[in-house]
Protein backbone atom coordinates (compact mmCIF):
# COMPACT_ATOMS: atom_id res chain seq x y z
CA UNK A 1 0.00 0.00 0.00
CA UNK A 2 2.65 2.53 1.02
CA UNK A 3 4.56 2.23 -2.25
CA UNK A 4 1.48 3.32 -4.19
CA UNK A 5 1.23 6.44 -2.06
CA UNK A 6 4.96 7.12 -2.39
CA UNK A 7 4.56 7.02 -6.17
CA UNK A 8 1.56 9.39 -6.01
CA UNK A 9 3.37 11.84 -3.72
CA UNK A 10 6.49 11.80 -5.88
CA UNK A 11 4.39 12.30 -9.01
CA UNK A 12 2.64 15.31 -7.49
CA UNK A 13 6.01 16.75 -6.47
CA UNK A 14 7.32 16.23 -10.00
CA UNK A 15 4.26 17.98 -11.44
CA UNK A 16 4.90 20.92 -9.11
CA UNK A 17 8.38 21.30 -10.65
CA UNK A 18 6.68 21.77 -14.02
CA UNK A 19 3.72 23.93 -12.95
CA UNK A 20 3.35 27.13 -14.97
CA UNK A 21 1.15 29.17 -12.64
CA UNK A 22 0.82 29.75 -8.91
CA UNK A 23 -2.77 28.53 -9.06
CA UNK A 24 -1.59 25.20 -10.42
CA UNK A 25 0.96 24.95 -7.59
CA UNK A 26 -1.81 25.62 -5.06
CA UNK A 27 -4.03 22.96 -6.62
CA UNK A 28 -1.18 20.44 -6.46
CA UNK A 29 -0.58 21.30 -2.80
CA UNK A 30 -4.25 20.70 -2.04
CA UNK A 31 -4.20 17.37 -3.89
CA UNK A 32 -0.99 16.40 -2.10
CA UNK A 33 -2.45 16.97 1.37
CA UNK A 34 -5.72 15.30 0.34
CA UNK A 35 -3.76 12.17 -0.54
CA UNK A 36 -2.08 12.35 2.87
CA UNK A 37 -5.53 12.56 4.45
CA UNK A 38 -6.61 9.43 2.58
CA UNK A 39 -3.41 7.67 3.64
CA UNK A 40 -3.98 8.58 7.29
CA UNK A 41 -7.58 7.33 7.08
CA UNK A 42 -6.44 4.00 5.63
CA UNK A 43 -3.95 3.58 8.46
CA UNK A 44 -6.58 4.42 11.08
CA UNK A 45 -9.23 2.12 9.59
CA UNK A 46 -7.40 -1.10 8.89
CA UNK A 47 -3.69 -0.41 8.39
CA UNK A 48 -2.69 0.38 11.97
CA UNK A 49 0.00 -1.98 13.34
CA UNK A 50 0.36 -3.73 9.99
CA UNK A 51 3.42 -4.02 7.73
CA UNK A 52 3.39 -2.73 4.17
CA UNK A 53 5.96 -3.45 1.48
CA UNK A 54 8.17 -5.43 3.91
CA UNK A 55 10.18 -2.37 4.99
CA UNK A 56 7.43 -0.19 6.50
CA UNK A 57 5.27 -0.79 9.58
CA UNK A 58 2.47 1.49 10.76
CA UNK A 59 3.40 1.29 14.44
CA UNK A 60 2.39 3.59 17.30
CA UNK A 61 5.40 5.91 17.14
CA UNK A 62 5.32 6.35 13.38
CA UNK A 63 1.56 6.94 13.34
CA UNK A 64 1.69 9.54 16.13
CA UNK A 65 4.43 11.56 14.49
CA UNK A 66 2.85 11.20 11.06
CA UNK A 67 -0.37 12.79 12.34
CA UNK A 68 1.66 15.68 13.71
CA UNK A 69 3.56 15.96 10.42
CA UNK A 70 0.32 16.13 8.43
CA UNK A 71 -1.04 18.89 10.68
CA UNK A 72 2.13 21.00 10.61
CA UNK A 73 2.64 20.46 6.86
CA UNK A 74 -0.83 21.79 6.10
CA UNK A 75 -0.07 25.01 7.96
CA UNK A 76 3.40 25.28 6.38
CA UNK A 77 2.04 24.94 2.85
CA UNK A 78 -0.67 27.54 3.46
CA UNK A 79 1.68 30.06 5.10
CA UNK A 80 4.33 29.52 2.43
CA UNK A 81 1.91 30.67 -0.28
CA UNK A 82 1.63 34.08 1.36
CA UNK A 83 5.26 34.26 2.47
CA UNK A 84 6.60 33.67 -1.06
CA UNK A 85 3.95 35.65 -2.96
CA UNK A 86 6.59 37.97 -4.46
CA UNK A 87 8.87 35.18 -5.72
CA UNK A 88 9.25 34.30 -9.37
CA UNK A 89 7.21 31.35 -10.59
CA UNK A 90 10.42 29.34 -11.07
CA UNK A 91 11.49 29.68 -7.44
CA UNK A 92 7.92 29.34 -6.24
CA UNK A 93 7.22 25.99 -7.88
CA UNK A 94 10.64 24.58 -7.02
CA UNK A 95 10.17 25.46 -3.34
CA UNK A 96 6.80 23.71 -3.09
CA UNK A 97 8.01 20.69 -5.04
CA UNK A 98 10.98 20.26 -2.69
CA UNK A 99 8.71 20.79 0.31
CA UNK A 100 6.46 17.95 -0.87
CA UNK A 101 9.44 15.68 -1.45
CA UNK A 102 10.78 16.50 2.02
CA UNK A 103 7.44 15.66 3.64
CA UNK A 104 7.36 12.39 1.71
CA UNK A 105 10.89 11.46 2.86
CA UNK A 106 10.06 12.28 6.48
CA UNK A 107 6.94 10.09 6.23
CA UNK A 108 9.14 7.21 5.08
CA UNK A 109 11.48 7.69 8.05
CA UNK A 110 8.56 7.56 10.48
CA UNK A 111 7.31 4.20 9.23
CA UNK A 112 10.59 2.46 8.27
CA UNK A 113 11.05 -0.80 10.22
CA UNK A 114 14.53 -1.42 8.86
CA UNK A 115 17.67 0.36 10.06
CA UNK A 116 19.10 0.62 6.53
CA UNK A 117 15.88 2.06 5.08
CA UNK A 118 15.80 4.66 7.86
CA UNK A 119 19.37 5.61 7.01
CA UNK A 120 18.63 5.96 3.28
CA UNK A 121 15.53 8.10 3.83
CA UNK A 122 17.31 10.39 6.30
CA UNK A 123 19.93 11.06 3.63
CA UNK A 124 17.08 11.80 1.21
CA UNK A 125 15.79 14.46 3.59
CA UNK A 126 19.24 16.09 3.38
CA UNK A 127 18.96 16.53 -0.38
CA UNK A 128 15.42 17.90 -0.23
CA UNK A 129 16.26 20.28 2.63
CA UNK A 130 19.35 21.57 0.85
CA UNK A 131 17.28 22.81 -2.10
CA UNK A 132 14.91 24.61 0.28
CA UNK A 133 17.78 26.18 2.22
CA UNK A 134 19.22 27.63 -1.01
CA UNK A 135 15.87 29.14 -1.98
CA UNK A 136 17.04 32.79 -1.75
CA UNK A 137 20.14 32.18 -3.92
CA UNK A 138 22.30 34.52 -1.82
CA UNK A 139 25.87 34.06 -0.63
CA UNK A 140 24.60 33.30 2.89
CA UNK A 141 22.18 30.64 1.71
CA UNK A 142 24.79 29.13 -0.61
CA UNK A 143 27.23 28.83 2.29
CA UNK A 144 24.53 27.37 4.55
CA UNK A 145 23.53 24.87 1.85
CA UNK A 146 27.05 23.55 1.33
CA UNK A 147 27.58 23.34 5.08
CA UNK A 148 24.33 21.46 5.44
CA UNK A 149 25.18 19.00 2.68
CA UNK A 150 28.69 18.41 3.99
CA UNK A 151 27.90 18.08 7.69
CA UNK A 152 24.72 16.04 7.23
CA UNK A 153 26.40 13.72 4.73
CA UNK A 154 29.32 13.31 7.12
CA UNK A 155 26.92 12.62 9.97
CA UNK A 156 25.01 10.07 7.93
CA UNK A 157 28.32 8.41 6.97
CA UNK A 158 29.29 8.23 10.66
CA UNK A 159 25.91 6.67 11.42
CA UNK A 160 26.54 4.14 8.64
CA UNK A 161 29.72 2.99 10.41
CA UNK A 162 27.65 2.54 13.56
CA UNK A 163 25.09 0.49 11.65
CA UNK A 164 27.88 -1.75 10.33
CA UNK A 165 29.15 -2.34 13.86
CA UNK A 166 25.64 -3.02 15.10
CA UNK A 167 25.13 -5.56 12.33
CA UNK A 168 28.48 -7.15 13.23
CA UNK A 169 27.29 -7.48 16.83
CA UNK A 170 24.15 -9.16 15.43
CA UNK A 171 26.28 -11.49 13.27
CA UNK A 172 25.00 -9.70 10.13
CA UNK A 173 21.77 -11.69 10.38
CA UNK A 174 19.14 -8.96 9.97
CA UNK A 175 18.51 -5.24 9.54
CA UNK A 176 14.93 -5.07 10.85
CA UNK A 177 14.53 -3.37 14.24
CA UNK A 178 12.59 -6.26 15.81
CA UNK A 179 15.14 -8.85 14.70
CA UNK A 180 18.09 -6.69 15.73
CA UNK A 181 16.69 -6.22 19.22
CA UNK A 182 16.80 -9.98 19.77
CA UNK A 183 20.15 -10.55 18.07
CA UNK A 184 22.20 -7.93 19.94
CA UNK A 185 21.16 -8.96 23.46
CA UNK A 186 24.34 -10.99 23.84
CA UNK A 187 26.40 -8.91 21.41
CA UNK A 188 29.96 -7.76 22.02
CA UNK A 189 29.70 -4.81 24.50
CA UNK A 190 32.53 -2.92 22.78
CA UNK A 191 30.82 -3.20 19.39
CA UNK A 192 27.50 -2.14 20.91
CA UNK A 193 28.95 0.91 22.66
CA UNK A 194 30.85 2.06 19.59
CA UNK A 195 27.80 1.50 17.38
CA UNK A 196 25.53 3.55 19.62
CA UNK A 197 28.01 6.43 19.86
CA UNK A 198 28.48 6.55 16.10
CA UNK A 199 24.77 6.39 15.29
CA UNK A 200 23.89 8.96 17.94
CA UNK A 201 26.59 11.31 16.67
CA UNK A 202 25.54 10.87 13.06
CA UNK A 203 21.82 11.35 13.61
CA UNK A 204 22.36 14.30 15.98
CA UNK A 205 22.47 16.55 12.89
CA UNK A 206 18.80 15.69 12.29
CA UNK A 207 17.59 15.78 15.88
CA UNK A 208 19.52 19.03 16.43
CA UNK A 209 21.36 17.94 19.55
CA UNK A 210 25.04 17.98 20.52
CA UNK A 211 27.47 17.52 18.77
CA UNK A 212 26.17 18.24 15.22
CA UNK A 213 23.44 20.69 16.26
CA UNK A 214 25.02 23.68 14.46
CA UNK A 215 23.96 22.61 11.01
CA UNK A 216 20.29 22.58 11.99
CA UNK A 217 20.63 26.13 13.32
CA UNK A 218 22.22 27.28 10.06
CA UNK A 219 19.53 25.51 8.03
CA UNK A 220 16.69 27.17 9.92
CA UNK A 221 18.41 30.55 9.57
CA UNK A 222 18.80 30.29 5.79
CA UNK A 223 15.52 28.58 4.84
CA UNK A 224 12.24 30.52 4.44
CA UNK A 225 10.56 30.75 7.85
CA UNK A 226 7.57 28.47 7.03
CA UNK A 227 9.99 25.78 5.86
CA UNK A 228 11.96 26.28 9.09
CA UNK A 229 8.75 25.39 10.93
CA UNK A 230 8.83 22.01 9.20
CA UNK A 231 12.59 21.46 9.52
CA UNK A 232 12.58 22.33 13.23
CA UNK A 233 9.67 19.99 13.98
CA UNK A 234 8.93 17.30 11.38
CA UNK A 235 12.57 16.73 10.43
CA UNK A 236 13.78 16.99 14.02
CA UNK A 237 11.15 14.42 14.97
CA UNK A 238 12.50 12.12 12.24
CA UNK A 239 15.95 12.39 13.80
CA UNK A 240 14.51 11.80 17.26
CA UNK A 241 12.55 8.74 16.14
CA UNK A 242 15.62 7.30 14.38
CA UNK A 243 17.63 7.69 17.60
CA UNK A 244 14.75 6.45 19.76
CA UNK A 245 14.47 3.23 17.76
CA UNK A 246 18.19 2.63 18.28
CA UNK A 247 17.83 3.47 21.99
CA UNK A 248 15.02 0.93 22.25
CA UNK A 249 17.21 -1.78 20.71
CA UNK A 250 19.59 -1.56 23.66
CA UNK A 251 17.01 -1.87 26.45
CA UNK A 252 17.75 -5.55 27.18
CA UNK A 253 21.49 -5.43 26.55
CA UNK A 254 24.23 -5.31 29.16
CA UNK A 255 25.25 -1.79 28.06
CA UNK A 256 21.85 -0.10 28.47
CA UNK A 257 22.85 1.74 31.64
CA UNK A 258 25.88 3.08 29.77
CA UNK A 259 23.57 4.15 26.92
CA UNK A 260 21.40 6.08 29.38
CA UNK A 261 24.46 7.85 30.80
CA UNK A 262 25.50 8.86 27.29
CA UNK A 263 22.03 10.28 26.64
CA UNK A 264 22.23 12.33 29.84
CA UNK A 265 25.62 13.75 28.87
CA UNK A 266 24.45 14.58 25.35
CA UNK A 267 21.28 16.13 26.76
CA UNK A 268 23.18 18.29 29.23
CA UNK A 269 25.62 19.45 26.55
CA UNK A 270 22.69 20.36 24.28
CA UNK A 271 21.08 22.24 27.15
CA UNK A 272 24.33 24.12 27.76
CA UNK A 273 24.59 25.07 24.10
CA UNK A 274 20.97 26.20 23.95
CA UNK A 275 21.20 28.24 27.15
CA UNK A 276 24.43 30.02 26.20
CA UNK A 277 23.65 30.77 22.55
CA UNK A 278 20.14 32.00 23.28
CA UNK A 279 21.94 34.94 24.91
CA UNK A 280 24.45 35.51 22.13
CA UNK A 281 22.48 35.36 18.89
CA UNK A 282 21.10 38.52 17.27
CA UNK A 283 18.65 36.81 14.93
CA UNK A 284 15.18 35.61 15.86
CA UNK A 285 15.28 32.53 13.61
CA UNK A 286 18.59 31.39 15.11
CA UNK A 287 17.08 32.21 18.48
CA UNK A 288 14.18 29.80 17.90
CA UNK A 289 16.61 27.19 16.54
CA UNK A 290 18.70 27.27 19.72
CA UNK A 291 15.44 26.88 21.64
CA UNK A 292 14.94 23.66 19.66
CA UNK A 293 18.43 22.48 20.66
CA UNK A 294 17.59 23.21 24.30
CA UNK A 295 14.27 21.36 24.13
CA UNK A 296 15.77 18.34 22.40
CA UNK A 297 18.44 18.33 25.11
CA UNK A 298 15.67 17.99 27.69
CA UNK A 299 14.23 15.12 25.65
CA UNK A 300 17.62 13.36 25.61
CA UNK A 301 17.89 13.77 29.38
CA UNK A 302 14.42 12.24 29.75
CA UNK A 303 15.56 9.17 27.81
CA UNK A 304 18.70 9.06 29.93
CA UNK A 305 17.06 9.15 33.34
CA UNK A 306 14.58 6.45 32.28
CA UNK A 307 11.39 5.55 34.14
CA UNK A 308 8.66 8.15 33.68
CA UNK A 309 11.30 10.30 32.00
CA UNK A 310 10.91 8.27 28.80
CA UNK A 311 7.15 8.90 28.72
CA UNK A 312 7.80 12.57 29.45
CA UNK A 313 10.37 12.78 26.64
CA UNK A 314 7.89 11.42 24.11
CA UNK A 315 5.15 13.77 25.31
CA UNK A 316 7.63 16.67 25.23
CA UNK A 317 8.46 16.02 21.57
CA UNK A 318 4.76 15.87 20.64
CA UNK A 319 3.97 19.19 22.31
CA UNK A 320 7.17 20.86 21.12
CA UNK A 321 6.09 20.12 17.55
CA UNK A 322 2.94 22.22 17.92
CA UNK A 323 4.62 25.01 19.88
CA UNK A 324 7.74 25.48 17.77
CA UNK A 325 5.90 25.29 14.45
CA UNK A 326 3.54 28.00 15.74
CA UNK A 327 6.45 30.24 16.76
CA UNK A 328 8.28 29.86 13.44
CA UNK A 329 5.10 30.68 11.54
CA UNK A 330 4.60 33.77 13.72
CA UNK A 331 8.18 34.84 13.01
CA UNK A 332 7.41 34.49 9.29
CA UNK A 333 4.76 37.19 9.76
CA UNK A 334 7.30 39.34 11.62
CA UNK A 335 9.71 39.05 8.72
CA UNK A 336 7.10 40.29 6.25
CA UNK A 337 6.58 43.44 8.33
CA UNK A 338 10.20 44.29 9.22
CA UNK A 339 11.95 42.52 6.34
CA UNK A 340 14.47 41.09 8.81
CA UNK A 341 15.04 39.24 12.08
CA UNK A 342 17.60 41.45 13.87
CA UNK A 343 16.90 41.36 17.59
CA UNK A 344 18.64 44.63 18.43
CA UNK A 345 16.73 46.66 15.78
CA UNK A 346 13.13 45.52 15.43
CA UNK A 347 10.49 46.25 18.06
CA UNK A 348 7.14 47.82 18.97
CA UNK A 349 5.40 44.75 17.58
CA UNK A 350 2.57 45.03 20.12
CA UNK A 351 1.38 48.24 18.40
CA UNK A 352 1.98 47.00 14.86
CA UNK A 353 0.39 43.54 15.00
CA UNK A 354 -1.33 43.03 18.34
CA UNK A 355 -2.55 39.53 17.50
CA UNK A 356 0.91 38.36 16.48
CA UNK A 357 2.52 39.97 19.52
CA UNK A 358 0.07 38.32 21.91
CA UNK A 359 0.70 35.00 20.16
CA UNK A 360 4.47 35.42 20.60
CA UNK A 361 4.09 36.38 24.27
CA UNK A 362 1.83 33.35 24.76
CA UNK A 363 4.36 31.22 22.90
CA UNK A 364 7.06 32.52 25.22
CA UNK A 365 5.11 31.37 28.26
CA UNK A 366 4.37 27.97 26.74
CA UNK A 367 7.86 27.20 25.37
CA UNK A 368 9.31 28.09 28.79
CA UNK A 369 7.11 25.41 30.36
CA UNK A 370 5.05 27.71 32.56
CA UNK A 371 1.52 26.43 33.31
CA UNK A 372 -0.70 25.78 31.41
CA UNK A 373 2.06 24.69 29.06
CA UNK A 374 2.19 20.94 28.34
CA UNK A 375 5.99 21.21 28.60
CA UNK A 376 5.49 21.96 32.31
CA UNK A 377 4.12 18.45 32.71
CA UNK A 378 6.95 16.76 30.79
CA UNK A 379 9.75 18.76 32.40
CA UNK A 380 8.28 18.22 35.87
CA UNK A 381 8.18 14.47 35.24
CA UNK A 382 11.80 14.45 34.04
CA UNK A 383 12.91 16.44 37.10
CA UNK A 384 10.91 14.09 39.35
CA UNK A 385 12.63 11.06 37.84
CA UNK A 386 16.00 12.78 38.27
CA UNK A 387 15.22 13.32 41.96
CA UNK A 388 14.05 9.71 42.30
CA UNK A 389 17.40 8.61 40.87
CA UNK A 390 19.21 10.81 43.46
CA UNK A 391 21.06 12.55 40.62
CA UNK A 392 21.39 15.81 42.51
CA UNK A 393 24.25 17.26 40.48
CA UNK A 394 22.36 16.66 37.24
CA UNK A 395 19.26 18.23 38.78
CA UNK A 396 21.22 21.33 39.87
CA UNK A 397 22.77 21.76 36.41
CA UNK A 398 19.39 21.40 34.67
CA UNK A 399 17.72 23.96 36.96
CA UNK A 400 20.58 26.44 36.55
CA UNK A 401 20.54 26.16 32.76
CA UNK A 402 16.75 26.42 32.61
CA UNK A 403 16.96 29.68 34.60
CA UNK A 404 19.33 31.08 31.96
CA UNK A 405 16.96 29.93 29.22
CA UNK A 406 13.98 31.57 30.93
CA UNK A 407 15.80 34.89 31.26
CA UNK A 408 17.07 34.85 27.67
CA UNK A 409 13.77 33.99 26.00
CA UNK A 410 11.76 36.43 28.10
CA UNK A 411 14.18 39.26 27.36
CA UNK A 412 14.22 38.66 23.59
CA UNK A 413 10.48 38.23 23.07
CA UNK A 414 9.64 41.24 25.26
CA UNK A 415 12.17 43.28 23.25
CA UNK A 416 10.40 42.42 20.02
CA UNK A 417 7.05 43.47 21.42
CA UNK A 418 7.99 46.60 23.36
CA UNK A 419 11.40 48.08 22.49
CA UNK A 420 11.43 51.07 20.08
CA UNK A 421 11.67 49.98 16.47
CA UNK A 422 14.75 51.02 14.47
CA UNK A 423 14.08 49.10 11.27
CA UNK A 424 12.14 49.81 8.09
CA UNK A 425 8.46 48.88 8.25
CA UNK A 426 6.28 47.34 5.53
CA UNK A 427 2.86 47.80 7.10
CA UNK A 428 1.04 46.92 3.89
CA UNK A 429 2.32 43.34 4.28
CA UNK A 430 0.54 42.72 7.58
CA UNK A 431 -1.68 39.66 7.28
CA UNK A 432 -3.30 39.08 10.65
CA UNK A 433 -5.09 35.99 9.35
CA UNK A 434 -1.73 34.22 9.31
CA UNK A 435 -1.14 35.24 12.93
CA UNK A 436 -4.52 33.80 13.90
CA UNK A 437 -3.77 30.67 11.90
CA UNK A 438 -0.43 30.03 13.61
CA UNK A 439 -2.05 30.77 16.97
CA UNK A 440 -4.33 27.74 16.57
CA UNK A 441 -1.29 25.42 16.83
CA UNK A 442 -0.27 27.12 20.07
CA UNK A 443 -3.82 26.83 21.43
CA UNK A 444 -3.78 23.11 20.60
CA UNK A 445 -0.58 22.74 22.64
CA UNK A 446 -2.12 24.62 25.57
CA UNK A 447 -5.15 22.33 25.36
CA UNK A 448 -2.80 19.35 25.77
CA UNK A 449 -1.37 21.04 28.86
CA UNK A 450 -4.84 21.25 30.40
CA UNK A 451 -6.14 17.88 29.23
CA UNK A 452 -4.37 14.88 27.73
CA UNK A 453 -6.79 12.75 25.68
CA UNK A 454 -6.89 9.12 26.70
CA UNK A 455 -5.95 7.85 23.19
CA UNK A 456 -2.79 10.02 23.27
CA UNK A 457 -1.79 8.71 26.70
CA UNK A 458 -2.40 5.14 25.59
CA UNK A 459 -0.39 5.46 22.40
CA UNK A 460 2.56 6.99 24.30
CA UNK A 461 2.29 4.21 26.88
CA UNK A 462 2.53 1.66 24.08
CA UNK A 463 5.52 3.42 22.52
CA UNK A 464 7.53 3.53 25.74
CA UNK A 465 6.66 -0.01 26.85
CA UNK A 466 9.73 -2.02 25.91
Amino acid sequence: MIYIFFIIWLAIGACAFLARTRKMVHILCAIYMAVHTVFAALIAFGGYKTTSGQFFTFDEAGTLFYILLAIVSTFVLIHSQEYLKDDTIGNYRKYFALLMLLITSITGVYFANNIAVTWILLETTTLCSAGIIYHRHSEQTLEATWKYLFVCSTGIAIAYLGILLLCAAASNSALGYDELQQLIINGNPLYLKAAFLLILTGYSCKMEIFPLYTIGVDANFAAPAPASALISTGLVNAGFLAIFRIYRLFVHTAVFEWVQNVMIIIGLMSLVVGALFLRRTNNYKRFLSYSTVENMGIVAIGLGVGGIGVWAAMFHVVCHTLIKSSLFLQIAVVRQIYNGYRINRIGDYININKVGAIALLGGMVVVLAFPPSPLFISELMILSQTIASSSWIILAVIVLLLCIVIYSICQRIIKLCYQPNQDELHLSNINRRLSYSALTLLMAAIALGLWQPEPLKQIINQIVTF
